[in-house]
């Protein structure tokens, strides 16, 4: 198969173009950027063809699909930064590129008629009660302008395409640019204690993990809205940062703080972030190895 992958200087972009490489299909990625910036590991972005995009520029997106002609399209590129999307400067500026660009691609997609993975979060839905969101639920009440810019981003793929898979993830970590546990290893180095939330509840994502399954969906026709976390159980940040820091080998004190007594954040988050992912094993997919071992394989590969 032939895929266009978008995002690809980002931690996930860059795990799907090396999942394509292994599997012997085609991947062309792009990204804003004039050249590929990311790691250079062995990686397979370096080697496959890369393509400076600008997601929001709809003629530019029409044709680069068009010249092409891939059989998926991969969605990474985003904006992330959620605090920074609350400033009133930036609105627009995330919405563009959240919005306008995915309804961009879905646009492109549908004039080559091929299939397109969006990737989205958990950050659609309010984040209220304590049971796990289905991928099928329609309840969306965001509470941030990134969350509220994703769904938009969900409703132009799905408004647009019927070849469509929406995915949402949560917590991601990869080797590729920032995360979670590459911030808070180097704070555990230099401080003695650190606070970390334990009333927001999910499950990290690996992006290594991730990838495999998003080109095992691509290959298939199974349409649709997917949850796709690693497994191993619901959890907090606070125990997230606990078992990294125990398996990297740090004695930080990891001290636990609701919410509100952290109060550094400028966005809201969901509370629960608990995703179902039974839908996986329904369509017979492979669910993501647990997070414990994705936390292990993912320090031993990061070197930090």
């Amino acid at each position: 198969m032939k895929f266009f992958v978008t995002g690809v200087n980002g931690q996930l972009g860059h795990d799907v173009m090396n999942e394509l490489n292994k599997r012997g299909h085609e991947g062309f990625g792009s990204d804003i950027a004039e050249k590929y910036s990311g790691i250079e590991d062995s990686s397979a972005v370096i080697a496959m063809p890369y393509v400076s995009l600008d997601i929001t520029n709809k003629e530019a997106v029409k044709r680069v699909i068009e010249e092409i002609k891939p059989d998926a399209v991969i969605h990474c590129a985003a904006w992330t930064a959620v605090d920074m999307a609350e400033e009133d400067d930036k609105v627009e500026k995330v919405r563009a590129v959240n919005a306008g660009g995915t309804q961009n691609i879905a646009d492109a997609c549908k004039g080559v008629d091929c299939k397109m993975l969006y990737l989205s979060t958990d950050y659609v839905f309010d984040g209220q009660g304590t049971e796990p969101w289905q991928p099928d639920c329609k309840d969306y009440k965001p509470l941030n302008v990134y969350g509220k810019t994703k769904l938009e981003g969900e409703l132009a793929v799905s408004g647009t395409l019927e070849k469509y898979f929406i995915v949402r993830i949560a917590w991601v970590f990869g080797l590729n640019g920032k995360n979670f546990i590459k911030t808070m290893i180097n704070v555990g180095k230099t401080h003695n204690q650190v606070r970390v939330v334990n009333d927001q509840i999910g499950t990290p994502t690996y992006c290594y993990d991730l990838a495999r399954l998003l080109v095992d969906m691509c290959e298939t026709e199974k349409y649709g809205y997917y949850h796709v976390t690693n497994e191993g159980g619901y959890i907090s940040w606070y125990d997230f940062c606990v078992e990294f820091y125990k398996q990297y080998g740090l004695n930080t004190k990891v001290i636990p703080v609701t919410t509100e007594e952290y109060g550094l954040s400028k966005a809201a988050r969901p509370v629960n972030s608990r995703l179902d992912k039974s839908k996986l094993i329904e369509n017979g997919f492979k669910p993501l190895p647990t997070w414990q071992d994705a936390i292990r394989r993912y320090l031993k590969a990061a070197k930090l």
